[in-house]
């Protein structure tokens, strides 16, 4: 693979290597499983990292050639800082335990770059076609040139294109974008034209990577806030009070909302939950006009089964449904009444729930929930189970869905902290396929505050919440300049195994299932499950190849 040009002074211990590596300032590239080749279908992403180790301030320049020069695009991982890498209930699964600098920011770069310190880093090199593109089939070389003022080296990479397409994915992905979070990062009002543009940038790169569905804040989500306390509002239904128990209703930003998102690839909507987090115990905070002026109607200090919500919701029920069918949006909208209820609010939950089916019984009602006796006391016919509780759902609901969070930090189950083997992360991809599972749903796309929204913070500086969540949990985009996010690492890596997932179904139309199963657990001990999985990346990689190489022979 490599042919390496070494001038007076070497850039030491150079090495292409997969993108399921962590290369950390301390990291022995010599332990690094080394890329020679690797296989993509033409409408495919791909990435690799050429690592090496680097002297502090030293300029590293980074060039490129290939036939293939249009679809390539270079940064340099950033390493940042964790001080809660894992959670108090981590299992064993985890590259290291320890706060401190963890590479994970894709930061483009324009020719190189120095570094802080004495150490290993890496550039990390994308194959990215445009959405309506392809790659053109066959080999093709990728040559690498690292240079400093006085040494320099170049290394090759083959990459075949194979003359297949991944199917579109049918998984819908659901990746929480907050609003709030860009208004307080980035110094704009609600609605503004900033608000818009930052909506459309944060919604494009979503959907770049997987992202096909998109909650939409019909009021203000009643999601990760402080008991008493409130998120600013972004809210984008206008409501009217017209009298006791009257309302009217505005739902043009709404639309503005949806045509927006549907132009960067959205095709699904979650509308955002009608009762509070953990429990339904509450109304949403609600703002409406009323005799000029605007004021909060409901909030935490509303019954979640008052008689006034209840008339209100009836109301704004009848307009979303109205509005739904105009848009011809009632087969591709989810209903969501409380977030993560626990088992001991069984009462209120389902006081809520059976509000929210009287109506919208003819929408799918959804919602992460992990107790599997609260989803069926409830007759929730969509339940959205954790990954560490998935076995109590599988088989028991028509089209599944799954979520994780920071609790599932335990039983080797996928996640995508700092600390987290890339291999855990990519596995999930092989999982939903396995089990069919027909949407996969994250909170944290980019929440930029600490737990409970008590405060703003910069995620460059504090990736953890403030100490709650493991670095890693609440985004998975840093905000950018210019009103536009950069990828992390997590990102792409996740992003592959939805890319395997599509992979493994394009296979199934030639051989049928049963037999791509076979294919995917070759060399594991144990069926691959939420659980059960190989950890090391090798195996991934040349299970990935394998399945290309099948898949080629249909071609």
């Amino acid at each position: 693979m490599h042919n390496f040009n070494w001038g007076v002074k070497m850039i030491s211990d150079v090495k292409a290597v997969s993108s399921l590596e962590k290369v950390f300032v301390d990291s022995s590239i010599d332990n690094l499983l080394e890329l020679k080749q690797f296989s993509m279908l033409k409408n495919e992403k791909k990435s690799f990292q050429i690592a090496f180790k680097a002297t502090k301030n030293e300029r590293i320049a980074i060039s490129v050639e290939s036939p293939i020069d249009d679809f390539l695009n270079v940064s340099v991982v950033k390493n940042i800082q964790s001080d809660f890498p894992v959670m108090k209930n981590a299992d064993d699964y985890y590259i290291k335990k320890e706060a401190g600098m963890y590479p994970d920011l894709l930061y483009p770069v324009d020719g190189g770059c120095t570094f802080e310190t004495d150490g290993a880093y890496a550039f990390w090199i994308e194959i990215s076609p445009a959405k309506d593109d392809v790659l053109p089939v066959g080999e093709h070389k990728i040559s690498i040139t690292l240079k400093t003022d006085d040494a320099e080296c170049k290394s090759e990479m083959s990459v075949e294109v194979i003359d297949a397409l991944l199917p579109k994915q049918s998984l819908i992905y659901t990746n929480w974008i907050h609003t709030d979070c860009l208004m307080t990062y980035y110094n704009f009002e609600a609605f503004s034209d900033e608000y818009w543009e930052a909506l459309r940038n944060y919604l494009i790169k979503a959907s770049d990577y997987g992202m096909n569905c998109v909650l939409t804040p019909v009021f203000t989500p009643p999601l990760d806030t402080e008991i008493g306390k409130e998120r600013p509002t972004v809210q984008l239904v206008k409501v009217f009070k017209q009298g006791e128990n009257k309302y009217a209703f505005d739902l043009s930003l709404l639309k503005k909302w949806i045509d927006i998102s549907k132009e960067c690839g959205i095709e699904y909507f979650e509308i955002s939950h009608l009762f509070t987090q953990w429990g339904a115990k509450h109304a949403p905070k609600i703002m409406a006009e009323e005799n000029g002026k605007e004021v909060k109607i409901f909030g935490w200090k509303t019954r979640a089964s008052s008689n006034k919500y209840k008339k209100f919701l009836s109301q704004f029920a009848t307009a979303l449904k109205g509005f739904l069918k105009e848009e011809k949006l009632e087969k591709n909208v989810f209903i969501h009444i409380s977030d993560e209820p626990p088992f001991g609010y069984l009462l209120s939950y389902k006081k809520a729930s059976k509000i929210t089916y009287d109506l919208f019984g003819d929408y799918k009602i959804m919602d992460a929930m992990s107790s599997y006796p609260l989803a069926k006391i409830c007759n929730i016919r969509y339940p959205i189970p954790a990954t560490d509780f998935i076995n109590n759902f599988i088989g028991k609901f028509d089209d599944l869905w799954t979520y994780y969070c920071s609790a599932q930090a335990c039983k080797n189950v996928s996640n995508r902290f700092f600390s987290t083997a890339s291999v855990r992360n990519r596995i999930i991809g092989y999982q939903l396929y396995k089990y069919d599972i027909k949407g996969f749903l994250h909170w944290g796309y980019n929440f930029y505050y600490t737990r409970l929204s008590k405060k703003a913070i910069d995620p460059y500086k504090i990736t953890d919440a403030g100490k709650a969540f493991a670095s890693g949990d609440s985004f998975v985009v840093y905000p950018g300049e210019n009103l536009k996010p950069l990828n992390s690492l997590r990102l792409n890596v996740f992003y592959d195994g939805l890319q395997d997932m599509r992979a493994l179904q394009l296979l199934e139309e030639k051989i049928g299932k049963d037999a791509v199963v076979k294919l995917m657990e070759n060399g594991t001990d144990e069926p691959i499950t939420f659980s059960e999985y190989p950890h090391n990346a090798s195996w991934l990689l040349e299970n990935r190849e394998m399945i290309n190489q099948e898949i080629k022979k249909y071609v």
